[in-house]
């Protein structure tokens, strides 16, 4: 069968990776692709938004399967752009998306079905957002309510802070128009875990756990960035954990949304909060994480194509998930300044070292091949992913497989998966 990739990073290299493994699949396509997902797809000069040439495409390559990575073109409706010319599609419709396209609608969600999250207030206006600063305790949480490329979340630790954070976001709009509404909520403590799944409207699959780790600099420091390393499992989701989030969070969302008449097919994305009273939903995504798609696809079994097949059908019942008993650590390779002023263009040097090494992986996020030399091309560049028998294990391969690679204002956290060692 053809399959036809629509997105550009890390995530989508490593679903490309796994595709390819599939013994369904005789021919991928990515648009637009990068350098690293060349090596298993033919690229194509078509951008994720650009929905009428993409559904082109899909028709004239007779397409029998293309999965959407990236959250802007599901928020705005590629799949039923798909749908409509009766292609066959990997991902939730318009109508579902909104659940990480909208923060306001996924907390109200929550709010109506009794599921775990945190206290929140939803304002349109900046003045009356202000205003309630005055009533609550710090530190506070602060969300635009759109898609801000996991950057619109901003903790407030005194008044301040967080009357800088309402301008920033719904007066000087610095995430767009994501900034026209905003989530006001309160702080949580507690051990974060993100938690993928499949869903095919009624039936919810849960992938292993793991670990994002979002701030910029060592000690979770800095500024929100898309993800700057995970690890999977993480050894704080028990199972006991997992039973609660079953029965009271995952098949909860799966119902809700399907009485809300939006049945969810695709991924959803559970990002947990482990608190004392127990696990709460921080945020919910509408795809594969990423970084977390570095560290849970390489240890999952299957198909990934029987599986998304099954996404589709409606048949994922009859599906049962399988993964690898180890673990797997992804660090980040990001241009220096990320997420802020960053230089690109610079050669990479090292790549070839990842040939034939059994349990690592080098996933491309912002790179771009030009005249045969892989340079790089965005904030974060590379997903360095090593398995090991323990996360321990795995972490000591990932840092040490970050030393095969080398670029011009090469950074990287130190710190990734450190919580293991302190578990």
């Amino acid at each position: 069968m053809k399959v036809f990739i629509v997105g550009s990073g890390g995530r989508e290299h490593a679903i490309a990776w796994k595709v390819a493994q599939s013994e369904k699949v005789d021919k991928i396509y990515c648009a637009p692709g990068n350098a690293g997902i060349s090596e298993y797809a033919e690229c194509v000069n078509i951008q994720a938004m650009e929905f009428e040439k993409l559904v082109n495409f899909a028709k004239e390559k007779e397409i029998d399967l293309t999965i959407i990575g990236m959250d802007d073109p599901l928020v705005g409706g590629v799949v039923d752009a798909f749908e409509k010319e009766g292609l066959r599609v990997f991902g939730p419709r318009k109508n579902a998306a909104i659940l990480e396209g909208s923060k306001a609608f996924s907390k109200d969600l929550m709010k109506k079905y009794q599921i775990p999250t945190a206290a929140y207030q939803t304002f349109e206006e900046a003045e009356e957002a202000l205003k309630y600063l005055n009533t609550v305790n710090f530190p506070i949480v602060l969300k635009a309510d759109g898609l801000a490329l996991g950057k619109g979340v901003l903790i407030c630790n005194n008044l301040e802070e967080a009357k800088n954070g309402v301008k920033s976001i719904m007066l000087d709009k610095q995430f767009g128009a994501a900034g026209n509404q905003m989530v006001i909520e309160e702080f949580l403590v507690g051990r974060e875990v993100s938690v993928l799944s499949f869903v095919d409207g009624n039936t919810i699959k849960i992938m292993t756990s793991a670990q994002d780790h979002k701030r910029a600099k060592d000690g979770d420091k800095g500024f929100n960035t898309g993800g700057m390393g995970t690890f999977s499992p993480s050894p704080f989701y028990t199972k006991e954990i997992d039973e609660f989030c079953k029965k009271y969070i995952y098949q909860a969302t799966v119902d809700a949304m399907k009485a809300e008449g939006r049945s969810f097919q695709g991924i959803i994305f559970f990002g947990l909060i482990l608190t004392e009273k127990g696990p709460k939903v921080l945020e919910y995504n509408a795809r594969f994480g990423d970084p977390e798609a570095q560290v849970v696809l390489p240890r999952m079994k299957n198909d990934i194509i029987e599986v998304m097949e099954a996404c589709i059908d409606g048949t994922l019942d009859n599906i049962e998930l399988e993964f690898e008993d180890n673990a797997a650590v992804c660090v980040i390779l990001a241009s220096d300044g990320y997420p802020e002023h960053y230089e690109k263009g610079f050669p990479i040097d090292g790549l070839e070292n990842f040939k034939e090494k059994e349990g690592y992986y080098v996933f491309h996020a912002g790179t771009k091949l030009a005249e045969e030399k892989i340079l790089t091309n965005g904030g974060r560049v590379l997903g360095v992913t090593a398995k090991g028998k323990d996360l321990k294990t795995a972490r000591k391969n990932a840092y040490q497989a970050t030393e095969w690679i080398d670029f011009k204002n090469k950074y990287m956290r130190t710190d990734i998966g450190k919580a293991i060692e302190e578990a």
